[in-house]
């Protein structure tokens, strides 16, 4: 009865010791959490001053605190990151935890099961004659054939519970593997992060060497841009309005084929005939749409596409600044502009959400902000233009019903 006893302890003892995630990693966890909801809400109390700002007369002070402000909240943001790539680190932690315990519990519940099943097999080959004949009585052999049948039910429950933990097994796995690519994706958020706030603090910088720390320098460089604005405008409408209409092969409006192009979206301008495109634009219409973007923005392509043309070398108060066009196969191509920084290169190959390049004030811009504007993509040409300082630059023209309303198709 020996080995019988030894196997009803085996099949009592619990199929699994798992403790979803130990003390120190759920208060690891309790402590980012906390930490978390502190930080969003100086990030949120950061970007109401920006907002504030932004509503102000345009001067030198309110632009360098802008940038002030701007490089505040990107801080907080790359803390922010931090701390929920450690809360990540500690749920994968508490994850590779349960998966080791329950790997342990389905091995031991394996071992269990084979050395039950060897003992009923050894069992099943005995005969009754066979036990009467060394001495066991009618009454014990019924006693064991009882405690056999209770054992096979045993056994079969501790199948059962193995099929609970192989499935519970293969739920944290699953769990893990989702928190590891959110991990990836917090760290690449965080490494952008890093980029735009190097981005801020350089535009601070330069800001403060060209303006000299004087008012009038500032509000003439702001005027220098608003005149090369005026003349670009004119030019371009002059220029599209020069080319042929032979735009055919795009997607149907509203079909929402576009991703937007920042993380977060606030339209400063919208396309077409608007009461601010007649006040601002020559030809009374603007080509795209405008966001708010604080210098050092993550811009992201709307779309899988391969880069059509790149422009690095800005010219100050000219045209687009540093602009990025992606062609898609669909029919559209999209052009990021006033860039600070851009990040990829002509003929390169770009996915949904990729990383173009850093919002910025290059070009007439007087303030950063990003310019979205949606082609026909066969309508594009490039030409060359030279801006009021002399300088020749290359900028994107299209036939009038070539440029499309961007939110048509976002």
């Amino acid at each position: 009865m020996a080995a019988y006893f030894a196997a009803f302890l085996l099949l009592l003892l619990p199929v699994s010791q798992i403790e979803a995630q130990s003390a120190s990693v759920k208060e690891q966890i309790e402590e980012n959490s906390e930490k978390i909801d502190k930080l969003e809400a100086e990030i949120r109390e950061i970007q109401g001053q920006l907002d504030e700002t932004g509503k102000q007369k345009q001067t030198l002070q309110s632009t360098i605190k802008g940038l002030d402000l701007n490089i505040q909240k990107l801080g907080k943001n790359i803390s922010l990151t931090q701390t929920q790539i450690s809360q990540k680190d500690s749920e994968i932690r508490g994850l590779s935890g349960d998966i080791s315990n329950t790997s342990q519990d389905i091995a031991g519940a394996r071992v269990g099961i084979g050395d039950t099943l060897r003992q009923l097999e050894r069992r099943d080959r005995e005969s009754v004659a066979a036990m009467l004949l060394v001495g066991a009585t009618l009454s014990s052999f019924f006693d064991e054939a009882a405690s056999l049948a209770a054992l096979r039910q045993g056994l079969q429950n501790r199948v059962q519970d193995l099929s609970s933990l192989k499935v519970d097994l293969e739920v944290d796995k699953s769990a893990a593997e989702k928190k590891r690519t959110e991990l990836a994706a917090l760290q690449r958020k965080l490494s952008e992060e890093k980029k735009g706030l190097d981005i801020s603090k350089s535009a601070q910088q330069q800001l403060l060497k060209e303006t000299q720390n004087q008012e009038s320098i500032f509000q003439a460089q702001i005027a220098q841009k608003q005149a090369e604005k005026v003349a670009f405008e004119a030019a371009l409408f002059e220029l599209a309005s020069g080319l042929g209409q032979n735009v055919v092969r795009i997607p149907p409006v509203g079909s929402g084929v576009l991703h937007w192009p920042l993380d977060n979206i606030f339209i400063t301008q919208q396309f077409g005939k608007t009461v601010d495109a007649k006040r601002l634009y020559t030809s009374g219409t603007h080509d795209g749409v405008d966001f708010r973007a604080s210098i050092g923005t993550p811009v992201r392509a709307a779309l899988t596409g391969i880069v059509l043309e790149v422009n690095q070398g800005a010219v100050p108060y000219c045209q687009y600044g540093k602009w990025v066009i992606v062609k898609h196969g669909n029919g559209l191509a999209t052009l990021y502009a006033h860039l600070s920084q851009i990040n990829v290169q002509k003929g390169q190959a770009v996915g949904t959400g990729a990383v173009v390049g850093f919002s910025g004030n290059t070009g007439y811009a007087t303030g950063p902000h990003l310019h979205f504007t949606v082609y026909a993509a066969e309508g594009i040409s490039l030409k060359q233009y030279t801006c009021k300082s002399g300088y020749t630059v290359t900028v994107p023209i299209a036939p009038v019903n070539a440029y499309l309303n961007p939110l048509s198709y976002l």
